[in-house]
């Protein structure tokens, strides 16, 4: 039955009966983990899809599947981009810890931006210049990050670093956990689908998300407070990517390649990453309508907060080093090029 799917995802379907290989049509079965109300899925991946159709004149047709609804779990996704159980999708690398140490760098404290779209950009060139091998089994399509997160939780709340002492929070992925903790905080690591029931069950007193998401997951009815981190760096980061199995991309032909190669790249990175902050706005909006309160803690606070998750990035740098990365001019590279883009 696979073999059959996958002969379909990229099987010629001339518009006549023994016509030429440029009338080939192409059905692309994408999937991610989270409702098409999300950021990604409405402002990124619905029209990109609906853009491959219209620039391929329909010979593409991008289908995708929200909730994992072609099956498998949150931290599935990229392998089974890879593996043509899916031909695409949307995936966390972070969700895999120890496959993919480069993309910690954008998730190390205090390192991106607060605005999604200029980290999303520096990024990609982070990308292009040390992480092409850790993708080269997929073709990658986009790589970017969410905004800033916050912190929602119930009947607690978080004005001050003191706060954070002996909370449960759900974190994202492994350097999230790591900044939490030196917080004070006890992480709890899941996919974020979990944090909604999490909560309502008591298994953490809440987690960081961004508000994009709020919506989606409802968090604005469960949690009874938000804590948002001043500045104009983020506490920590998700890197993402939207990514095409490898087999079915070198199975188009050149045409049709083209399509999504100029849908790909750079241009896709910040586009993505502006959906994350388009998604933000209503976000924090109904989180204000719910009457919550929203507690942006204050330039002392966030002082406190970077020298106490300092030695997250000197133990993460000691790590990388020993795994034969140049880590420390990761760190400042990446530092640069989110500077770059930030003004």
């Amino acid at each position: 039955m696979k073999i059959f799917r996958k002969f379909l995802s990229i099987a010629v379907a001339a518009t006549v009966l023994g016509g030429p290989a440029t009338a080939q049509e192409v059905t692309l079965r994408f999937q991610h983990f989270i409702s098409p109300k999300g950021a990604i899925p409405a402002h990124f991946g619905a029209p990109w899809a609906e853009k491959i159709e219209a620039e391929s004149d329909g010979r593409i047709k991008v289908e995708i599947y929200p909730a994992m609804q072609l099956g498998g779990t949150p931290p599935m996704v990229y392998d089974q981009i890879r593996d043509n159980v899916i031909d695409g999708g949307w995936a966390i690398p972070g969700y895999n810890p120890g496959r993919f140490p480069g993309t910690e760098v954008f998730e190390l404290p205090f390192i991106s931006s607060n605005n999604a779209e200029v980290t999303s950009k520096a990024v990609y060139d982070f990308y292009e210049k040390y992480l092409q091998d850790d993708f080269a089994d997929i073709k990658l399509i986009a790589i970017h990050v969410h905004g800033p997160g916050a912190f929602h939780t119930k009947d607690v709340q978080i004005d001050s670093v003191d706060d954070f002492a002996g909370l449960k929070l759900r974190a994202p992925t492994r350097v999230a956990s790591l900044t939490l903790e030196a917080l004070g905080a006890t992480p709890v690591g899941m996919p974020v689908p979990q944090l909604p029931e999490s909560i309502s069950k008591g298994v953490v007193d809440g987690g960081v998300i961004p508000f994009e998401i709020v919506a989606p997951l409802k968090i604005h009815e469960l949690a009874t407070s938000h804590t948002v981190v001043g500045g104009d760096r983020a506490l920590y980061n998700t890197v993402f990517i939207w990514g095409m199995n490898k087999g079915v991309y070198d199975g188009l032909p050149d045409d049709l390649k083209a399509v999504i190669d100029a849908n790909s790249g750079a241009m896709a990175a910040a586009w993505a990453g502006r959906a994350m902050d388009t998604g933000d706005i209503p976000g924090k909006k109904l989180t204000e309508e719910s009457g919550n309160p929203i507690i942006t803690l204050s330039d002392e606070e966030v002082a406190k907060m970077v020298e106490m998750t300092q030695p997250v990035i000197d133990a993460w740098i000691a790590e990388m080093t020993e795994l034969g990365l140049p880590a420390a001019e990761m760190v400042e590279d990446a530092r640069a090029l989110v500077a770059k883009y930030d003004q």
